[in-house]
């Protein structure tokens, strides 16, 4: 594949076409530069256990190319819908600029960070720890199972089973529309962001959401520790049930139903739904403040 060496005594791969079976296999503080990784050899993880690299412009076709990486920094790279389970177990990681397909792109991986990255992933970023998207767009059926230490700021998120089972969680300036979001989900922070699906925050604990736009119908149900700031609720039937809940809504709410402790203040309320009375001294204090006129 004749390498070069540069005069920083970097390794230079460039412009070859790699299918081997582990073709750059250990490589370390190498440059990996207009590649592609294709071919009839059909082989897998092709840097798997590489260690301070920079790859940079490249095309990834073929399955397992970043197992095991550990100090790496990926620029303008597409790996495609072919390019399965791309990242896995890897540390220390900037992925840059890049295009990222297959299925289960990024799992139990470190330290990552992903910058104005195109992400499209049934299963994105499962069981991580560690990981910061800025400015990203990212499609997935069940994206961030299980991931602690989780930062997302400016990304555009759609997906279905979203932020599951994560802890320690901050999103702020972004637009998430997705289903059952944050189910189960400890210590979320959510800010100045749009938050759109059905059942968000089921079963969550300490999730809090400030100045944010929530749409969609029964969401926020048998939380603990739920807190809202200056929120807006937009569809949002038969809302906090069986929560311990303080909120502050600007405008209307559909409907709100059996809180279980705390205070909310809303502006307006269509329906104050109890199935059963709330016991005396007990229950949530509902404030519904007077409209000025």
């Amino acid at each position: 594949m004749n390498p070069t060496m540069t005069d920083l005594a970097r390794t230079l791969y460039e412009s070859l076409t790699l299918d081997e079976e582990r073709a750059l296999y250990g490589i370390t503080h190498a440059t990996v530069k207009n590649c592609l990784f294709d071919g009839p050899a059909d082989g897998e993880s092709a840097l798997k256990e590489a260690s301070d690299i920079a790859v940079e412009d490249c095309d990834f076709h073929l399955r397992y190319p970043f197992w095991h990486v550990h100090g790496g920094r990926v620029t303008g790279c597409t790996l495609t819908d072919t390019c399965r389970a791309a990242i896995w177990y890897a540390a220390d990681m900037a992925i840059e600029s890049s295009t990222l397909g297959g299925i289960k792109a990024l799992r139990e991986c470190d330290r990552m960070t992903l910058t104005d990255c195109d992400v499209d992933s049934a299963e994105f970023g499962w069981l991580c720890r560690g990981v910061t998207l800025t400015d990203c767009r990212v499609k997935g059926e069940y994206p961030f199972f299980m991931t602690r230490g989780l930062h997302l700021k400016g990304v555009e998120l759609k997906g279905k089973y979203s932020f599951q089972y994560v802890e320690d969680c901050t999103v702020t300036d972004s637009h998430l529309d997705t289903k059952d979001a944050f189910w189960h989900a400890k210590n979320v922070t959510v800010v100045d962001s749009t938050v759109k699906g059905e059942y968000l925050g089921w079963y969550s604990e300490g999730l809090t959401l400030v100045r944010c736009r929530i749409e969609g119908t029964q969401p926020l149900c048998y939380c603990k520790s739920l807190t809202l700031i200056d929120c807006e609720m937009v569809g949002c039937a038969l809302a906090f049930e069986n929560s311990a809940v303080t909120a502050t809504v600007r405008g209307p709410v559909d409907s709100i139903k059996s809180p279980a402790s705390g205070r909310i203040e809303v502006d307006s309320v269509g329906e104050i739904v109890y199935e059963r009375a709330p016991v005396d001294g007990q229950g949530c204090e509902i404030l519904v403040r007077k409209n000025e006129g």
